[in-house]
């Protein structure tokens, strides 16, 4: 099942695909067009924890001219950096180069610890795609990067659909692709992956608690490009929907 978080008529609601249109919690249909979309988090917790990987496709990695890590590098990101499926990104004023990157998440749906990796998807509640952009201008080091780059207010779209694990019976093997303009600039398998869910999880509950709400981006393939303001960045997952995002001065 595909889950939705939309505001509408005044309130936030919690709904579901059905037929081309959301099916609210209250028994409505709406289109599409008629709401404001939201990280689609609930009904499970909102995350304490987003855990993001960087350098997790070796095809990346070589792009960025960096050896492939020999074990998850990762990162933290804040809250205020999520946003839903049709919002806008801020570019800030003299950066030279900022980019999308199209990101299988792991939403986790009970808590977790010493996970084995062969239990992994018991804990995974489902999945979404995350467009985790980046602003090189601030990187002090591709491998620890700097609150600029990664949390800034708005730099994490997500959505459109938290679809069920149920739903999603392979998610190592899943395609995906951005546009930018209706342009095609990356494409890539998360089967590519350096590190897949079962090891993520593994690996991040072998030292902290994932707790229910708590969300794991996967990392990106080869083919980022610039996006300057105006620009509409589509990123989207077999299977998952397509992540439509702006970008605004």
């Amino acid at each position: 099942m595909k889950h939705a978080r939309v505001a509408y008529d005044g309130a936030v609601h919690d709904a579901t695909e059905q037929d081309g249109e959301l099916l609210l919690a209250d028994g409505r249909r709406v289109d599409f067009d008629a709401v404001t979309w939201l990280p689609p988090l609930a009904p499970v917790p909102w995350p304490r924890t987003i855990l993001a990987l960087g350098l997790n496709y070796a095809d990346h990695a070589k792009e960025l001219a960096f050896k492939a890590p020999v074990e998850p590098l990762a990162f933290l990101k804040g809250e205020g950096s999520l946003i839903g499926h049709r919002a806008h990104t801020v570019r800030p004023a003299g950066v030279d180069y900022m980019h999308y990157e199209c990101e299988l998440a792991v939403v986790i749906g009970k808590r977790a610890k010493h996970v084995k990796r062969e239990d992994a998807y018991a804990y995974v509640a489902g999945y979404t795609v995350a467009n985790d952009y980046a602003i090189r201008d601030y990187l002090e080091n591709w491998y620890r990067p700097n609150l600029r780059v990664k949390n800034r207010d708005t730099c994490t779209p997500l959505g459109p659909w938290r679809v069920d694990t149920a739903d999603v019976p392979d998610p190592m093997n899943l395609a995906l692709q951005t546009t930018v303009n209706g342009q095609v600039t990356q494409r890539g398998s998360t089967r590519d992956m350096i590190f897949g869910v079962p090891q993520l999880i593994e690996y991040f509950s072998s030292f902290m608690t994932l707790n229910p709400g708590d969300l794991i981006l996967t990392g990106t393939p080869d083919g980022i490009v610039d996006c300057r303001p105006g620009d509409v960045v589509v990123t989207e997952i077999e299977g998952l929907g397509a992540l439509v995002n702006t970008i605004r001065s």
